[in-house]
């Protein structure tokens, strides 16, 4: 048993029948009243993601996990194929145990957390950024850059992409997949 001192970002908890994964989360101090823990739960089942309040000192139910260095291989409609990177076995996964499935190119490494009570796979962990080719966005125009202003640009993965205006097709991308958005071009 943990207590909300331990919550973290990417901690497994069961509340509710159900195994939830910590997105975000805020310690609260009031000036009045005792202090509480406000986070955010995805659920690795379902992939609904709720908010929920605990009170400070609450008892949580942690779930141990193990985490483990995945490859993606390809997807199959609704099925994400993915190889274990040190013993070569396979497994798949609903789209909706990944956080960012738009963001996830063929070869990608990814962190695949698991249950260790029954090794079913809970969820998987994108790395904090991604280089991406821009396969198509329209031209930028010359003196429009005034503003910080933006276009949509579609990555290679099919995903879209706020991109500055400077940005043409064929350029590689750093793309954070925590928030999906534009970090900065590529040089090669």
């Amino acid at each position: 048993m943990a207590t909300t001192s331990d919550i973290r970002n990417g901690l497994c908890i069961r509340y509710n029948h159900d195994i939830f994964k910590v997105i975000e989360f805020l310690h609260v101090k009031p000036g009045k009243g005792p202090a509480f823990v406000r986070t955010k739960l995805k659920s690795v089942t379902s992939g609904k993601v709720i908010e929920n309040t605990f009170s400070a000192g609450h008892k949580i139910d942690d779930v141990r996990v193990e985490t483990h260095k995945f490859q993606f291989l390809y997807q199959d409609g609704e099925f994400y194929h993915f190889m274990n990177t040190e013993d070569y076995t396979q497994i798949r996964l609903l789209e909706s145990a990944l956080d960012a499935p738009g963001l996830l190119k063929e070869g990608e490494v990814v962190t695949v957390i698991i249950n260790s009570e029954d090794n079913m796979p809970l969820s998987v962990e994108m790395p904090p950024s991604v280089v991406l080719e821009v396969s198509h966005t329209e031209p930028g125009v010359k003196g429009n850059t005034a503003t910080n202003a933006t276009k949509p640009a579609t990555v290679e993965t099919g995903a879209e992409v706020m991109v500055p205006l400077f940005i043409n097709e064929g350029d590689k991308i750093k793309v954070e997949t925590e928030k999906g958005t534009y970090k900065e071009r590529i040089k090669e």
